[in-house]
C-alpha cells in the first residue's frame, strides 16, 4: 500500500517501519520531577543526534499519556525537531491525586500550569538553545494557554488542537448545568466527602468505535484502547465537579487575559468535535486576532471539517492536513 504523505500511515504497510518506530521510542529519555505538593511529574524526550534543531514540547489533553503519542512523536521526530511530551498530574503516570486513582480530579488548574512551567523552563530550556514552540491538545490546550499568558516570552509559535477553551452542555441550557454544577459541589462540601464524580460520570471503562466521538479510524482507536488495556496505569475515568470547575475557572481567565498572549498562536479546530465548544474556539480567535494579529489568521480557527476531536488520532487525510498545517506554522515562525 503506498502513501505519498511525509507521514505516518493509518495502515502500517510493512514490518520494517514498525520496527523504526520502535526503535525511536525505545531511544527515548523518560524522566520525572516533583512538581507542586510533591506530586510525580512524567515526561518523554527525543533529542535529535545535531545540536542545534528546533524542539516541540506536545501537551496532550485529559485522559491521556505520552504513551499514547508515540506515532506523532515519531513523525515530528523525522521533521527534524527534538520532542518532549508530559504526562499532568493526576493522568498518564504521573501521580494520582485522590484513593480512587480513576477520577479526574486537579486541586487548582493553575497546578498544570506550574508543572508545566517547570518542565520548559528547568528541563526543555537545558537541552535547547532556541526557544520551543508548543503542539497542544484539548485540556493541554487551555493549559499551554494559560502558560503562555503568564511566561509571554517563553515559547517561540504554539498550536492549539481542540483546545478546551469551553464546554458542550449537551441538550441542557448553560445556565441549568451550571446550577447543577454548583449543586454536586455545595453537597459533596458540606459532606467533606472524597470529590464525587460529575453527573453521568464513572471510572475508566472503554467505549465501543462505534459510539466513540474522538476519531474516525478504527485502527488508531482499537490501537490506543489496547495501550490502555495493556497498561493499566494509564487509565483514567470521567471528571469530578471539582475539576469541572476549576476548568471553567481557567477558561475565563483565559479571556480575561487575551492582551497577554504575544506567542503566534493557530487554533486546529476539528469541524465535526462535539467534546468541546467550538464556538468559544471561533470567540477566542476573533478577539485574540484583534489584539494580536498575528495570531489566528484571519480571526478564524484553521477548521478541518467533518474531523472529530483528536485530530491526531484521527484518519489520515483528516491527520495529515493537521501535522502539515501545524510545522508550517512553526516554519513560519522560525
Amino acid at each position: 500500500m503506498s502513501n505519498c504523505s511525509p507521514f505516518n500511515s493509518e495502515v502500517i504497510s510493512n514490518n520494517h517501519l514498525q520496527d523504526k518506530l520502535n526503535s525511536f521510542w525505545n531511544g527515548g529519555l523518560f524522566n520525572s520531577f516533583l512538581g507542586r505538593d510533591q506530586v510525580s511529574i512524567h515526561y518523554a524526550q527525543f533529542m535529535q543526534g545535531e545540536a542545534g534543531l528546533p524542539t516541540i514540547v506536545v501537551v496532550p489533553g485529559r485522559c491521556e499519556s505520552y504513551l499514547k503519542y508515540q506515532e506523532l512523536a515519531f513523525d515530528l521526530y523525522r521533521q527534524g525537531y527534538n520532542i518532549f511530551i508530559i504526562d499532568h498530574r493526576g493522568q498518564g503516570l504521573s501521580g494520582r491525586l485522590l484513593p480512587n486513582l480513576h477520577k479526574g480530579y486537579v486541586n487548582k488548574f493553575q497546578d498544570y500550569v506550574e508543572d508545566f512551567q517547570y518542565l520548559i523552563e528547568k528541563i526543555v530550556t537545558q537541552h535547547t538553545s532556541e526557544k520551543p514552540y508548543l503542539l497542544a491538545h484539548s485540556m493541554g490546550g487551555a493549559i499551554a494557554t494559560r502558560f503562555m499568558q503568564d511566561s509571554p516570552n517563553a515559547i517561540k509559535a504554539a498550536v492549539i488542537s481542540s483546545p478546551m477553551l469551553g464546554f458542550n452542555a449537551g441538550f441542557l441550557p448553560q445556565n441549568i448545568a451550571k446550577l447543577l454544577l454548583a449543586t454536586k459541589l455545595f453537597l459533596n462540601n458540606i459532606t467533606r466527602d472524597n470529590p464525587w464524580y460529575f453527573l453521568g460520570q464513572k471510572n475508566y471503562s472503554p467505549t465501543l468505535f462505534a459510539d466513540n466521538k474522538l476519531t474516525h479510524s478504527p485502527n488508531r482507536y482499537q490501537h490506543f484502547v489496547e495501550l490502555y488495556k495493556k497498561n493499566k496505569t494509564i487509565q483514567l475515568g470521567g471528571v469530578t465537579s471539582h475539576w469541572l470547575a476549576q476548568s471553567i475557572i481557567a477558561q475565563k481567565e483565559i479571556f480575561a487575559k487575551l492582551p497577554q498572549l504575544k506567542t503566534p498562536i493557530l487554533l486546529l479546530q476539528a469541524g465535526g468535535d462535539i467534546v468541546v465548544c467550538q464556538q468559544a474556539q471561533n470567540d477566542f480567535c476573533l478577539q485574540l486576532h484583534a489584539i494580536h494579529p498575528q495570531s489566528c489568521p484571519n480571526g478564524l480557527p484553521s477548521r478541518i471539517d467533518d474531523a472529530f476531536h483528536e485530530l491526531f488520532f484521527e484518519v489520515d487525510d483528516y491527520r495529515d492536513k493537521a501535522i502539515a498545517q501545524s510545522i508550517t506554522w512553526f516554519q513560519q515562525h522560525n
